[in-house]
């Protein structure tokens, strides 16, 4: 059993295969869509609609990459940056008074021996 993914992708394949056979045939073959269109006019349209798409969508990423570097805020200087980095080292840290419970729980953790790794020898 296929899953859907899979099933989405067989489809997706066997209708990029039938359109590149039907592109190349009409193509090079135009003859045979001659009950439809005149042959000159099938050779143009086959050309002329896979380049308008191609273009169409290459404009379209185009406009999606300038709208979403105008509509993006600026990043901050780098020197911003640095001076941040440098007054959070400059900080000094402020300690918390310990209580009686903190401090037994500091002299017990301080009294447990150290483990040994598997890894280590004796």
């Amino acid at each position: 059993m296929v899953s859907k993914d899979q099933a989405i992708g067989g489809v997706i394949c066997l209708v990029c295969v039938v359109v590149a056979v039907f592109y190349v045939v009409t193509l090079f073959y135009p003859e045979w869509l001659s009950a439809i269109a005149a042959a000159t006019d099938v050779q143009f349209w086959i050309i002329a609609v896979p380049v308008l798409i191609a273009f169409v969508a290459v404009m379209a990423i185009g406009a999606w990459i300038g709208w979403t570097m105008a509509t993006t805020p600026p990043p901050k200087p780098i020197e911003e940056i640095t001076t941040e980095m440098e007054e959070k080292k400059e900080e000094p840290k402020v300690e918390a008074p310990k209580t009686e419970e903190a401090a037994t729980e500091t002299s017990v953790e301080e009294k447990k021996p150290e483990r040994k790794r598997k890894s280590e020898k004796p």
